[in-house]
């Protein structure tokens, strides 16, 4: 079966699973970024992102590469942002809304220790879909690893390999 791993990530921290996953299950790495960065530090970081977030906002996205005939599952990754995913993942699903149904969903969340449930309930009713395949959610992987990062990643993707 064909992956694509689609992701945003400012901090690091969700390019790190991204790239982790992608090995594993020899998927196929997308990264989307806004056309305009968000600010990466300070209070600002939390009221631009948090407030653009909240609000639904749908940045105009760097130029990317999607074969989307070419894929059978999206994985997705984002970071959680006031609770919800971040903008950039909302455009990417706007802009490929119709070649995303029949493909089989994926989720990986990463946050600062919290909301996860949440994003995973708000993509879905964004996608329109029942379930994904399956979902992990990460406590700053890269910036603070730990064994159980690790080992959700691994689980998650063997898991995602075993319903092939």
């Amino acid at each position: 079966m064909k992956t694509a791993v689609v992701y945003y990530s400012m901090s690091g921290n969700t390019e790190y699973a991204a790239g982790r996953i992608a090995d594993s299950l020899g998927a196929d790495l997308i990264r989307i970024e806004p056309v305009k960065t968000y600010p990466d530090s300070g209070a600002r970081k939390f009221f631009w992102g948090g407030k653009s977030a909240v609000m639904g906002e749908k940045p105009q996205l760097k130029p990317y590469a999607f074969a989307y005939s070419d894929y059978d599952r999206i994985v997705f990754g984002t970071p959680v942002w006031a609770s919800t995913f971040a903008p950039p993942i909302r455009t990417f699903i706007e802009e490929n809304r119709a070649v995303l149904k029949g493909k089989k969903i994926a989720v990986f969340t990463c946050s600062m220790g919290g909301g996860a449930d949440k994003v995973v309930e708000k993509l879905k009713k964004f996608l329109a879909v029942e379930e994904f395949e399956e979902t992990v959610s990460l406590i700053e992987p890269k910036n603070k690893p730990t064994p159980d990062n690790e080992r959700a990643i691994d689980i998650f993707c063997l898991d995602l390999k075993n319903t092939r």
